[in-house]
């Protein structure tokens, strides 16, 4: 076996160890209010920071490239109210279109 399936192999045991630890330790008890409301903000934080990364360079300099249009279209369409779907619609075909005739 070579490392690098010793490697897999490792973090897939590791990954299901973390994933069980949730229900044994909570045992069917009832989060508190504080932690739930801390969890239901989680995925919205790790968009918002996969957003700003992708947009912005490892640099943290501003990247004009189709991605950043994409963003600032989806931005102005969530400003004059579009829904989600519309203003994340709006944000691919702009990158598409960039990226095409860029």
């Amino acid at each position: 076996m070579t490392t690098l399936w010793l490697t897999i192999l490792a973090v897939a045991l590791a990954n299901a160890a973390i994933k069980a630890s949730g229900p044994v330790l909570v045992g069917g008890r009832e989060l508190p209010p504080r932690a739930t409301a801390v969890i239901s903000l989680l995925a919205p934080a790790l968009l918002a920071a996969l957003v700003v990364t992708e947009t912005f360079g490892e640099d943290g300099a501003l990247v004009l490239d189709e991605k950043a249009l994409g963003v600032g279209v989806a931005a102005v369409a969530l400003l004059l109210r579009a829904p989600v779907l519309v203003a994340v619609f709006l944000a691919a075909l702009t990158a598409a279109l960039a990226r095409a005739f860029g």
